[in-house]
């Protein structure tokens, strides 16, 4: 029996364009269901200027095929160095959307990453007095801390000095992963959101490990034990308006995955909205679906939610394909290990 269900059209907070051919191979998968995106920063070199980030956000718009209406919400990389002048400008102009905070070493492209955090106090008191947000890769990256902890230590250790010290940061913990993040953010009233993506709905730590390693499920941060998963779930799927999609959708070519030191990101553009529609049915919170991706997000960022709407038909098993192709390489589409039946219709 076919079922529909009707939203407003969803937006990505949390999402990788990569650039040159990769770019114009995988936008039209994320600009065919989501109306805006908050596009990632960590290029090589990075989008650390307001320069930068013009210049990136008019590539994108030069790879958007015709007639597409998709919205590119640019972020400016946090470095040691990173001037506030010129972050409240880009801010003031319209330029950006957020600040992105990568502890140095902490994923891909992070090397120009954040070590000294009293370096970056300036722009962070200046991001507080404009109410711009700031969005955090939530992980500590000390070699004696083991990689399922570095979420939780980072929240001891340095997200919750942050905000002490900055009142009125408003922060999106991105991607998370661990119950510890649901708790932190529903502990905290104001100014506190996070992203949760597709993947980390759909798989544990075991997914990527059992039975041989399978590379196409290895991001970062690293997928946790179920309890983290389940506790996840229930946040994203309670209508906790704290909680928003960012996919974190994060593509790498076949040989740069399947490698002796395979990239980390899941690739899940194309089908987020089927397997999202799957997750929140299990969860009997379908009515709670446009909320986590067209409702949370627009109201934390500050904006209107879209007035162009989707529909998400159930019927037969959906496909995708297993790869798209790019001038650089095969790029495999997340697989959630179960047949789909909701497509955007």
């Amino acid at each position: 029996m076919t079922q529909t269900l009707t939203l407003r059209r969803p937006d990505d907070w949390h999402l990788h364009l990569r650039d040159g051919a990769m770019l114009r191979a995988v936008l039209p998968e994320s600009a065919r269901h989501f109306a805006r995106a908050i596009i990632m920063p960590n290029l090589v070199p990075p989008v650390v200027t307001s320069h930068d980030a013009r210049a990136y956000r008019d590539r994108i718009m030069a790879a958007l095929p015709d007639g597409v209406d998709f919205t590119p919400l640019m972020t400016l990389y946090l470095t040691e160095q990173t001037d506030p002048d010129d972050v409240a400008d880009a801010h003031a102009s319209g330029l950006i959307s957020a600040v992105k905070l990568y502890p140095a070493g902490a994923t891909t492209n992070s090397a120009s990453g954040v070590r000294d955090f009293d370096k970056v106090r300036g722009v962070l008191d200046k991001m507080a007095e404009i109410g711009l947000p700031l969005c955090v890769h939530g992980e500590v990256t000390d070699a004696d801390i083991d990689i399922f902890d570095r979420e939780a230590v980072f929240i001891d250790r340095v997200l919750d000095p942050v905000r002490r010290a900055t009142p009125g940061l408003r922060v999106v913990m991105e991607h998370i992963t661990t119950r510890d993040g649901v708790d932190y953010v529903q502990s905290n009233a104001q100014d506190l959101a996070a992203t949760i993506t597709t993947h980390h709905l759909v798989i544990n730590r075991n997914h990527i490990l059992v039975g041989g390693i399978k590379p196409h499920y290895y991001c970062l941060p690293v997928a946790k034990r179920e309890e983290h998963r389940l506790a996840l779930r229930r946040a994203a799927t309670s209508g906790d308006a704290r909680f928003f999609l960012g996919t974190d959708s994060a593509p790498h070519t076949d040989p740069n995955k399947e490698s002796a030191c395979g990239c980390a990101g899941c690739f899940t553009a194309p089908n987020t909205m089927s397997i999202l529609a799957h997750v929140f049915e299990e969860e009997n919170a379908l009515n709670r679906l446009e909320g986590f991706t067209s409702l949370h997000g627009p109201a934390f960022y500050g904006l209107p939610p879209n007035e162009a709407q989707i529909t998400l038909t159930k019927g037969d098993t959906v496909t995708y394909p297993d790869k798209i192709e790019t001038e650089d390489g095969p790029v495999t589409v997340f697989d959630p290990g179960f047949a789909l039946h909701w497509q955007v219709t």
